[in-house]
């Protein structure tokens, strides 16, 4: 079977389950006995022991496989979780990523067969009671599997309900003299089609027989709302062992359950099909006579009352990220039209009503498109803790991840980009930020440090802070440091306040470790961070405390596509300021304007600000006003402040973010354009780069 067209979705689920496993055996470490954990892990490495051999990587399907045995044992007491396990399965973790990076390549899984680890595997099970070798493990879970289906048989029943019609054709299909036959059907766990094969088991047991009612609905069948199972009733002329045959036949069939119908006794046990003890969780009834029948899904018209409400199954679809860019870019164009219509009606006040209605609709559906871009940081925070643990071991300090907010969301491009910024100010924090255990020993502190990773909304941006309690940054080292490079002279560090030193910290190649490890000390980090989150129209900034800790502050908008905006006219031409980035707008005299090294400011309730004029920040030619009056927009960058000096609003504007392209992505002070109603192009400020 060609299986290429499954591969993403193998991918997006292989992924799932390895981050599902490190933040399992995450949990393992901390509580060794916990058998919810247990069991969690056992059925993620037989999901992805499934889905690797459906997909024929049969190197992967090896270590899962063997992973699975371990599992199997420490679930039935015969081994215990120790230090040396955690670590192996960490290791067996990073080998099941490398499969998974290189199929992501190349569809393929690549050469290597892992047997260090494989080997390691086997030493743990070699070690279990009464074990030998990693075939054992299977061979009793399938012992006891079959011990189970037996018990199941002797004294396990599961009903279906039967209406009136259905009772009717049964009774005359037997005085006929046919078989009528109930199926329970089990699909194999790792299947990833599930409704083929239920498909394929219907469309061969038909060949044989009438299906006469399924257990769930044909059409809940279809649309794979069903669990591993599901069951139906057959009238035939064959023999029970045809049916289970022909069903047994197709591929990714665990196994088939079946027994006759027998509707004569009304009172009596119901002669049902027997289902095993292990499948009785999710097993669909397969069959049921009598009057009194149990209430399930495949009840008819005439049993209403015995209908019993469904679990509600999982609601979600996996949809590709470039269908919705190529949603957002359609809801761009339509905000655009939009635009244009506003400004051609301004004046009829006949239509001034459609269009606020239509601008009413297409703001709704600009949000609707927007929340379903919408994604938890959650799927990038997840994998930090096991980092930690790493980092832990590797430095030899002791360390705690706390994290609040995971379910703060992002844009998914957003969210796709932040997870490498992220994790450089984790690992400054552990490395650079936690001191060693005997300095926090003298310094009175717990031995254990504590980083702490926080998101939360704050109006139209999305902060996440890493902060540490450790060392904090010492100033006096980074001055010496930027002068010792050259990055400033000895003159300039002693002039420089302690927060213009600190962001010192975040130019290229600038690096206060006294030697260079694999964790950091190369200079690359902080200068990333900043270009990174810049590129996302986001700012970094860091707060600290000498001897108490360190804060890391990033700041992102939460879409990069359509934005709320202020426009303003500066000589002749238009611009756009994100609101986002505006305090205030305040209206000035010349007489307001002051001088601070050269420069103009302007004191603004008691808050000192510089004065920025768009019209020679941005080159424009223009014979300036005369006029005492200057509109001044206030805008700010973190705790930083400076006003623009404009010489005209025209008044807030939803407007669509333009990239300028590749041949003028050098312009400093423009991070976009946007189309105006009458086709007009006007740049965006960055108000953060003017700063």
């Amino acid at each position: 079977m060609d299986v290429s067209q499954y591969l993403e979705i193998f991918i997006d689920e292989t992924k799932e389950h390895l981050q599902s496993l490190n933040t399992q055996i995450l949990d393992l470490e901390q509580d060794p006995e916990s058998e919810d954990t247990i069991n969690e892990i056992f059925r993620a490495a037989h999901s992805l022991k499934g889905m690797a051999g459906t997909m024929g990587y049969k190197r992967m399907q090896n270590l899962t496989h063997d992973m699975e045995n371990v599992f199997s044992e420490v679930r039935n007491g015969n081994i215990k979780v120790g230090a040396n396990m955690i670590d192996i399965l960490f290791q067996c973790l990073d080998a099941l990523e490398e499969y998974l990076d290189t199929i992501q390549t190349t569809a393929d899984e690549g050469t290597n067969e892992n047997e260090p680890l494989i080997k390691a595997l086997n030493q743990i099970l070699a070690g279990s009671e009464g074990e030998e070798g990693d075939d054992a493990p299977e061979a009793e879970a399938k012992d006891s599997k079959a011990e189970e289906a037996e018990d199941g048989e002797k004294d396990k029943w599961t009903q279906i309900v039967l209406g009136t019609s259905e009772k009717s054709v049964i009774g005359k299909a037997q005085e006929e003299g046919k078989n009528v036959f109930g199926l329970t059907v089990y699909i194999q766990e790792s299947c990833i089609l599930k409704a083929a094969r239920a498909f394929l088991v219907i469309k061969a047991v038909e060949e044989l027989g009438e299906i006469i009612v399924s257990a769930p609905a044909t059409q809940d069948i279809e649309d794979e709302r069903f669990g591993n199972d599901f069951s139906i009733i057959v009238i035939t002329d064959k023999a029970l062992e045809d049916l289970t045959k022909a069903a047994e036949a197709v591929s990714e069939i665990e196994t088939v359950a079946g027994g006759s119908i027998d509707l004569s006794a009304e009172t009596s046990e119901p002669k049902a099909v027997p289902v095993a003890e292990q499948k009785q969780e999710t097993a669909a009834p397969v069959a049921a006579t009598g009057t009194k029948v149990a209430a399930t899904p495949a009840a008819t018209k005439q049993d209403k009352k015995a209908v019993v409400a469904k679990p509600v199954v999982n609601r979600t679809v996996r949809v590709d990220i470039e269908k919705l860019d190529s949603l957002m870019n359609l809801v761009s164009e339509l905000i655009i039209a939009k635009n244009s219509l506003v400004s051609r009606t301004a004046n009829n006040e006949n239509e001034v009503s459609d269009i606020e209605y239509l601008e009413s609709v297409t703001t709704n559906l600009h949000e609707s498109v927007m929340k379903v871009r919408m994604v938890p940081i959650e799927s990038v925070v997840q994998k930090f803790p096991r980092m930690i643990r790493d980092l832990q071991k590797k430095l030899g300090k002791k360390m705690e991840l706390y994290m609040s907010g995971e379910e703060t969301e992002l844009d998914r491009t957003v969210v796709d980009e932040i997870g490498d910024p992220l994790m450089h100010l984790l690992r400054n924090a552990a490395d650079h930020g936690l001191e060693n255990a005997e300095l926090r020993q003298e310094r009175g502190k717990p031995e254990v440090g504590s980083i702490h990773l926080d998101a939360y909304q704050d109006g139209n941006n999305v902060i996440i802070e890493v902060s540490d309690d450790g060392g904090g940054i010492d100033i006096d080292s980074v001055k010496q440091k930027a002068i010792e490079r050259g990055v400033v002279t000895p003159d300039q560090a002693g002039s420089m306040s302690d927060k213009d030193v600190m962001e010192l910290l975040f130019l290229p190649s600038f690096s206060t470790a006294k030697e260079v490890t694999d964790v950091s000390g190369r200079g690359v980090g902080l200068d990333v961070v900043k270009s990174k989150i810049e590129s996302l129209s986001g700012e970094v900034s860091v707060k600290s405390k000498y001897g108490e800790g360190s804060t890391w502050s990033i700041r992102l908008p939460l879409t990069l596509a359509i934005i709320q905006a202020l426009m303003v006219v500066v000589g002749d031409e238009k611009y756009a300021i994100s609101l986002g980035s505006i305090e205030t707008i305040e209206n000035i005299t010349n007489n307001d304007i002051n001088y601070v090294q050269a420069k103009e400011v302007i004191n603004l309730r008691g808050t000192v600000i510089p004065l920025i004029r768009l019209d020679e920040m941005l080159d424009i030619r223009e014979e300036r006003s005369t006029s005492e009056d200057l509109i001044v927009v206030i805008v700010r960058k973190g705790e930083q402040r400076a006003g623009l000096i404009v010489d005209e609003l025209m008044g807030q504007q939803e407007i669509v973010i333009k990239s300028l392209g590749k041949y003028i992505s050098k312009c400093k002070y423009i991070s976009g354009a946007t189309i105006l109603g009458n086709g007009e192009v006007a740049l965006i400020i960055d108000a953060n780069a003017m700063i």
